[in-house]
């Protein structure tokens, strides 16, 4: 019996209420709409974290940022980890990656936390031996996606196989900035790329003034969605000429910020039109202490506009910046349609998955805040997931809905199990196949979530870490910082503006989630290796 193929779609920053399906009654996003009426839709599906590298980390061992390593932006995966696509490729699988991958540092700039201070008097530890891991990089090939290396050596790209890939097209960096095999292309259809792209050569437009957002003079047909679209398709025409089954992940740089939508994309959507999240009116005095402190940022002119981390917005910024975000996500939903139109095209639709999902999310407004940070609210780490499969295949109540609790952890074991495969041990994902065939309510009690940040925040001079527990009813936070704790109650309160954890009436509420947190955390713990003997 032939294997399934496999298509994930995934976007980059996208919260789950983002995609029309999802209750999102302004945008359009009618072809990922009808692959949830095809298929399942999760309403509570969780990332492992909140941040770009840890969770694209997760999504590819199936495990959590504290054991594949990958805890914070800038460090890379181990290219000795196990990932579900090098099992698809050993079972005979054509594995194949287009757009955007982000398993390695896209460039060369020094990390944002603090380094290590050296004890006065003390010697500082021999080359090789300053990690808890011996000479940790010591196989090399950490540099594939390095934007410097792509920049300079016209020769320079992906070494096969690549975390299980054998065929790739990559896309790094965001916005109409995107580089890697991407300008390269461009550069051979316009010359020098540095003189159509970026906020410098933008066009003039008065109307925006939101931070990180110019009108591109990218074409459409030229910009990086289009651009992944199209490789995909090659990839999708390559795969049909072969007998066997493929996997191809097509990872779209948008609607990441910068916000950039070229042509048509840029205002189809009025800012004076947008309706921002009801938490963004909240009264910021009463707001837990970090998010009263960058909203103390802003109103001391000193706001991070220009970061990769959540700042302030004003209300002209945060409806700017969702509907430019708007139009960026309905051009990967026309992207996507011709993908699929590619696929029936050549007879692959009825052997072919379709996965769609986000690699974590986004304030876009929640709390009156833009882009992210360790602030776990539910625009940040609940993403869109979709799961279909071909119309032959049985599936009870196709096109409903699920509450089950799910986490990106939980693709790669899914995905081998539709294969047949069985996972590694290690894995520590469930299988969501019943769910998907089954209408089963799901095989998780609660979602781990943690997040070690990157960079300062929050008015401190360093970063911070976050453990969070998702359960049917509650969300609890705990961070490293003071006594911050956030608990709150999802069904009464889903704008998470009533944090109950100082509250006394709480207290027994507060103590059962911390039990419900420890034992999430003691079953996170690893289980690899696999032991060699009795001892």
């Amino acid at each position: 019996m032939r294997k399934p193929n496999f298509l994930l779609i995934t976007t980059d920053q996208q919260c789950a209420d983002h995609v029309g399906c999802y209750g999102n009654t302004q945008l359009r996003t009618p072809v990922i709409d009808k692959l949830a009426q095809q298929g399942r839709r999760f309403d509570r599906f969780y990332v492992a974290s909140g941040v770009c590298m840890p969770n694209r980390a997760s999504l590819m061992t199936g495990r959590l940022p504290s054991l594949h390593d990958t805890r914070c932006n800038g460090i890379p995966l181990s290219r000795s980890a196990t990932t579900f696509v090098d099992v698809l490729r050993a079972a005979g699988y054509k594995t194949g990656l287009v757009g955007k991958c982000h398993l390695q540092n896209m460039t060369d700039m020094p990390p944002e936390m603090p380094a290590p201070v050296l004890p006065e008097g003390k010697s500082a530890p021999p080359a090789g031996l300053e990690d808890a891991m011996k000479n940790r990089w010591w196989e090399g090939g950490y540099d594939m996606e390095l934007l410097r290396r792509w920049r300079e050596d016209a020769s320079h790209r992906v070494q096969a196989p690549y975390y299980g890939f054998d065929h790739i097209d990559l896309a790094t960096m965001h916005g109409d900035l995107v580089e890697g095999d991407y300008a390269r292309w461009l550069a051979d259809q316009v010359g020098d790329i540095d003189r159509v792209r970026g906020q410098k050569n933008a066009l003039k437009d008065e109307r925006y003034s939101a931070p990180q957002a110019w009108r591109t003079r990218v074409p459409e047909h030229q910009y990086p969605t289009a651009w992944t679209g199209d490789r995909a398709e090659d990839f999708i025409e390559l795969a049909a000429k072969d007998a066997q089954p493929f996997f191809l992940h097509c990872s779209f740089a948008d609607p990441h910020h910068p916000f950039t939508p070229p042509g048509k994309y840029w205002d189809m959507y009025d800012p004076e039109d947008i309706i921002l999240p009801r938490s963004f009116y909240a009264d910021y005095n009463q707001c837990f202490d970090p998010v009263k402190s960058l909203h103390a940022q802003r109103e001391g002119g000193c706001a991070r506009k220009t970061s990769t981390v959540g700042f302030a917005a004003t209300e002209r910024e945060a409806k700017e910046s969702l509907a430019l975000t708007y139009g960026m996500i309905t051009m990967i939903d026309d992207t996507v349609g011709r993908i699929l139109k590619k696929l029936e095209a050549l007879g692959l639709d009825q052997d072919t998955i379709v996965i769609f999902t986000s690699d974590h999310g986004d304030f876009m407004g929640s709390h009156g805040l833009l882009l992210k940070s360790a602030l776990h609210y539910q625009s940040l780490i609940r993403v869109p997931f979709i799961w279909t499969e071909p119309s032959g295949v049985k599936m009870q109540n196709r096109g409903s809905t699920t509450c089950a609790l799910a986490s990106t952890l939980d693709i790669s074991t899914t995905i081998l199990s539709r294969a047949g495969l069985a996972p590694y041990y290690g894995i520590q994902g469930v299988d969501l196949l019943p769910v998907v065939q089954e209408d089963h309510p799901g095989l998780r009690s609660a979602v781990l979530i943690e997040e070690d940040g990157h960079a300062p925040t929050f008015a401190l001079d360093h970063p911070v870490r976050a453990r969070t527990v998702v359960t049917d009813l509650y969300r609890l936070t705990v961070y490293d910082e003071g006594n911050w704790v956030e608990l709150y109650d999802l069904e009464n309160d889903p704008d998470e503006l009533n944090n109950l954890a100082q509250d006394p009436a709480y207290a027994t509420l507060r103590s059962q989630m911390f039990e419900v947190l420890a034992r999430e955390l003691m079953l996170s713990a690893d289980r690899s290796p696999f032991p060699l003997g009795r001892a």
